[in-house]
């Protein structure tokens, strides 16, 4: 990649310099740093191609978020308002740059509470239903049959986490029974995980990645977060909730159906997370990358003792 070609495609600014390497590597994408007279931007990469259209809707509900003042980066656009530009054969995108610390499960609970209160009440004034339906992905269980096969699959392989999954199998069907479709959804980021709600070196919060923003019950999103940011600490489960709702968070977390985008969610991560290990890809190129990726669940599970704790606490 051509730094001045790049600057020159985005309006950037001169004596454009690229970082050496990719500072930042996350499931989706690398990150570079770019620097020139106009100040810093992040260079983001895609793993896979992504269709500039496709992510009309998610772009235009970032910028909206920006505008109300929710802290996430800016789109840089091409100097034809595009969101991507072909350089040197790598097809990219720029955004405003942030100087970010690492993912923190134990960041400030109020700034994470007050953070996702404020890209909640951003989709009241976004430009009229730019999405379709809800994803499945964030409402469908994985299934009893398909948990049995991909078990087989895996002892089979002779997989080192084949056990752990499947002493947590019988847990995964239990939760998948709680699932409830979104009472009201509304454009939210619908991936608010440490990964992309992250501190800042100025003190604060950035949320990134908003790639995968669409429609999503507001109060299921929120769980995710309490269970992300809380765990076990009901102290921290409370006080996330109370800086949401002090900033004027419309979602309210009432019972288990609350916890279905997390249960569906991480039941499909571990769900492509086996598959990757089986079959290694482009998305998933080793299987020591696909194991990290499902000991994130196996390791530290979302189990329905653990949510009804949490319910238990925001609910005194």
């Amino acid at each position: 990649m051509d730094a001045a070609t790049i600057a020159d495609r985005f309006d950037l600014g001169a004596r454009a310099t690229l970082s050496e390497g990719p500072v930042a590597r996350g499931k989706q994408g690398a990150v570079w740093r770019l620097t020139t007279t106009d100040g810093r931007w992040a260079v983001k990469v895609p793993f896979r191609h992504e269709d500039e259209d496709a992510l009309a809707p998610a772009a235009a509900f970032q910028e909206a978020a920006v505008a109300a003042g929710v802290p996430a980066p800016r789109i840089r656009r091409t100097t034809d308002g595009d969101l991507f530009a072909v350089v040197g054969g790598v097809r990219l995108r720029v955004y405003e740059w942030f100087d970010l610390g690492d993912p923190d499960p134990l960041l400030d609970p109020e700034l994470v509470g007050a953070a996702v209160a404020a890209s909640h009440c951003v989709a009241d004034a976004e430009p009229a239903a730019p999405f379709t339906a809800p994803d499945r992905w964030y409402l469908d269980p994985v299934g009893a049959t398909r948990w049995d096969v991909l078990l087989t699959e895996l002892d089979a392989a002779g997989a080192p986490f084949a056990g752990d999954l499947a002493a947590l199998r019988d847990e995964l069907v239990e939760l998948e029974s709680w699932l409830t479709p979104p009472a009201t959804p509304r454009t939210c980021h619908r991936d608010l995980v440490a990964d992309n709600l992250v501190p800042t070196a100025a003190g604060g919060v950035c949320i990134i990645d908003w790639e995968n923003s669409g429609p999503a019950g507001p109060a299921q999103e929120l769980a995710v977060v309490l269970f992300e940011y809380a765990r076990t600490d009901p102290g921290r489960a409370r006080a996330l909730v109370a800086a949401y709702e002090d900033a004027g968070g419309p979602a309210r977390i009432t019972g288990r159906g609350d916890f279905s985008m997390l249960i569906a969610q991480l039941g499909h991560i571990t769900e492509l997370a086996a598959t990757d290990w089986l079959r290694p890809n482009d998305r998933s190129p080793g299987r020591p990358h696909a194991e990290a990726w499902i000991r994130e669940v196996l390791d530290d599970p979302h189990t329905r003792e653990r949510l009804d704790l949490l319910l238990a606490a925001i609910s005194r």
